[in-house]
């Protein structure tokens, strides 16, 4: 302990991301520990945590075994480059998360975090159609509302406002974006997948691909299901729809699965929940239950050969990171692997996901909900925004959850809730029933 951490922080000095700074350190909310489904602030409150952290603690906190395996690896081996050497747990770490993949996306490229993941992804997809010899096909399509995190490649594709308007300038060129997937009129208070918008929002990707010819078209991302946004569900059929269209016109398909990996959704991945296998996932977050920052991605084996085959010798993907396949961070993933596999905590979260289901659908006609959306152990509960405001209810709710003991996030005019995989289910309606009592003292 820093012989100085009895003393209150200087706040300062640190620039927060994602955060209205002035007003953060002017009601700070500081976090002191963690165990289990719970946070301790300063103040001693226990938080119960409905968020998995930030989508990524979902074998819970202050997992033992991860704690002891992080410790090990520190003791032995603190550092080793990947650049031309290497260390046998990195090879490990991709044969194990190999494994959780779909068929076929057997070559794992790993990376510190899902912005990296993706831009790795979106450069894979590039130096595979030049390898092929199609180097025209620099084009990438992403989707409105999609949330790749913040690299100039993620954002260029993302489609979240805020996100790209300071940066609009200096963006990828060559990216269009398919239309969102949130039909309030056809799919309010869905509960799963909904039932309407599947082609018809799917089959936008023929129209661009019309526009731009698909000879120039390298790849297509899409979150398989939308978080960051506020949680959107792919209608049923939407996903399939996609996969054909790509196939057909020899573009590839990404998913951006960060947020959906690794039991979220009741699966290994989205892609396994979902029954479509793309051809590149990105991921992050879960893999290593966010114990030391890790991510990567799963490529299918002929996108690798493809690329490496094609060079003549030595480097073959110019690409990598000072810390990819850091040892702390392969510790980290092959022992929070162990423990979905022992504790079984993917089918964990399928067995909870009708529960977790209800209790948040039994919010409809409470104070301001206009719509409910549920699958595996992700809701989303959208809220009427306060005319001239948006998301100022939102935030509010974020906050006075959070003084009752909640630990809830918010996107917009949406709380979105993620909670750790080893959530029970008085933890599930302590959290919804929060949620409710403080939704009507809202106004």
């Amino acid at each position: 302990m820093s012989p100085a951490s009895s003393v209150a922080p200087d706040l300062s000095h640190l620039w927060m991301p994602f955060t209205a700074n002035r007003q953060f350190k002017a009601h700070p909310r500081l976090l002191a520990s963690a165990k289990g489904m719970y946070y301790t602030d300063t103040d001693g409150r226990r938080i119960l945590d409905g968020t998995a952290g930030l989508w990524c603690v979902n074998a819970g906190h202050g997992r033992e075994s991860i704690v002891a395996a992080l410790h090990r690896q520190a003791e032995t081996l603190d550092y080793a480059s990947s650049f031309n050497i290497g260390h046998e747990d990195s090879f490990r770490a991709a044969t194990e998360i190999a494994a959780l993949m779909p068929e076929g996306l057997d070559r794992i490229f790993l990376t510190n975090s899902g912005s990296e993941s993706v831009d790795t992804a979106l450069k894979m997809a590039l130096a595979y159609h030049r390898a092929r010899g199609e180097g025209q096909r620099t084009r990438l399509i992403g989707r409105e509302r999609g949330y790749h995190g913040v690299g100039f490649g993620g954002i260029s594709v993302g489609g979240i406002s805020p996100n790209r308007k300071a940066f609009s300038g200096v963006l990828l060129p060559g990216v269009d974006h398919l239309p969102h997937t949130h039909d309030l009129a056809h799919n309010a208070f869905s509960r799963g997948q909904p039932a309407w918008g599947g082609e018809h929002f799917a089959d936008a990707l023929e129209s661009i691909i019309a526009l731009h010819d698909a000879s120039t078209i390298a790849a297509v991302i899409v979150e398989p299901l939308a978080g960051s946004t506020g949680v959107l569900l792919p209608p049923k059929g939407y996903l399939e729809r996609l996969r054909a269209i790509t196939e057909k016109h020899g573009i590839l398909l990404i998913f951006d699965e960060v947020i959906t990996g690794f039991g979220r959704l009741g699966a290994a991945t989205a892609s396994e929940f979902f029954g479509v296998t793309p051809d590149l996932i990105t991921f992050a977050k879960g893999v290593c239950n966010a114990a030391v920052p890790a991510g990567g991605v799963a490529v299918r084996r002929g996108i690798y050969e493809a690329v490496v085959d094609a060079a003549e010798g030595g480097i073959e993907f110019f690409h990598g990171y000072t810390f990819s396949a850091h040892p702390m961070a392969t510790a980290a993933i092959l022992s929070t692997l162990e423990l979905y596999r022992d504790e079984g905590l993917f089918e964990r979260a399928r067995s909870l996901s009708g529960a977790f289901g209800d209790a948040a659908h039994a919010l409809k006609g409470a104070p301001h909900v206009i719509d409910i959306r549920t699958l595996g152990l992700v809701a989303g509960i959208e809220l009427e925004p306060r005319p001239g405001r948006p998301g100022a209810r939102a935030a509010e709710v974020f906050n006075r959850c959070f003084d009752q003991g909640v630990l809830v996030r918010y996107t917009g005019d949406t709380i979105a809730l993620s909670p750790p995989l080893i959530i029970e289910e008085a933890q599930i309606a302590q959290l919804f029933e929060t949620i409710s009592a403080v939704l009507h003292t809202v106004d």
